[in-house]
């Protein structure tokens, strides 16, 4: 079993939108209804949205694959492409998405340590991200990997108000 991560390129895209919407429709489409998932998947996965969000230099995306399959991917953001303010010392994982079938084989983990290796080689202190409260997989998840909640914000899946965590880990 070879994992292997790779920073995304704008040439790949069409590849980015499609693991972005597999992933999220996977992972939320039981627990929401499909006018707003659709709302949602058409708003953020839209090719001029992930164009826009590819071409900030503040934002970086990384695939993941196990062996030669695409299993999942990664957003990090800094500065000001961070979706709240948290500082010039933070880094935020906006996304981290791995298909439902390889969860729970230290994919997320190896994710997450290249969030963190970003963060070190740029002095960044901590990393935070949201996670949707009622997604208890990813809460335990990230638990378990030293994040603790330190408070909340709105995120919308079409038109319905949802609660994120903020969930925070100090890197140094």
């Amino acid at each position: 079993m070879t994992i292997n991560v790779k920073k995304c390129t704008k040439e790949e895209l069409p590849t980015l939108q499609k693991i972005s919407i597999e992933t999220f429709r996977e992972t939320f489409e039981s627990q929401n209804s499909s006018e707003n998932l659709d709302a949602y998947l058409k708003r953020a996965f839209h090719s001029k949205q992930l164009e826009m969000e590819l071409s900030n230099e503040f934002s970086e995306f990384f695939f993941v694959y196990l062996n030669s399959e695409m299993v999942g991917y990664l957003k990090i953001n800094i500065g000001n492409a961070q979706s709240e303010k948290m500082g010039d010392e933070s880094l935020e994982i906006e996304r981290i998405y791995v298909k439902n079938k390889y969860q729970k084989h230290g994919i997320g983990k190896i994710l997450l340590n290249t969030a963190i290796e970003f963060a070190l080689e740029r002095d960044k202190k901590e990393i935070w991200l949201g996670v949707w409260e009622k997604n208890e997989n990813a809460i335990a998840f990230y638990k378990k990997m030293d994040f603790v909640q330190t408070g909340v914000h709105s995120f919308y899946v079409g038109e319905e108000e949802q609660t994120d965590l903020i969930m925070t880990k100090a890197i140094n």
